[in-house]
């Protein structure tokens, strides 16, 4: 049972690393056009302790689906991570206000359908 955890623990730790970044991204403003601009951004957005936490995430999750690897198989545990596009999906509705559309509410349910069988035996 705690190998789930670990596996559900990558998708929150992943999950949590995209709501960040996009929501850093969206406060630094619009991406320059020059490359010593760029370069600047992003060395900025580097050192911003928020993206750093979100990179810190990614690591967590990383090392937590290392330990959840130690005891279920790949081919079973993978498709769970289907789980952060339908999480993504609703903190980007919830949080950013992009829009909730048929053809995206449809592909949540193909992922859906596609974690139950996926994830058997």
């Amino acid at each position: 049972m705690i190998s789930y955890a670990y596996v559900f623990l990558t998708i929150f730790l992943t999950v949590f690393g995209q709501v960040v970044i996009k929501w850093q991204v969206l406060a630094a403003g619009a991406f320059p056009a020059d490359t010593p601009g760029k370069l600047l951004f992003l060395g900025k957005l580097l050192v911003n302790p928020w993206i750093v936490l979100a990179l810190a995430a990614a690591l967590g999750a990383a090392v937590s689906w290392m330990a959840a690897m130690t005891r279920l198989e790949l081919s079973h545990a993978y498709p769970f991570m289907s789980l952060a596009f339908v999480l993504v999906f609703a903190c980007s509705a919830l949080f950013f206000h992009e829009p909730v559309t048929l053809p995206k509410v449809a592909g949540l349910v193909l992922i859906s359908a596609g974690i139950i069988v996926g994830s058997q035996g």
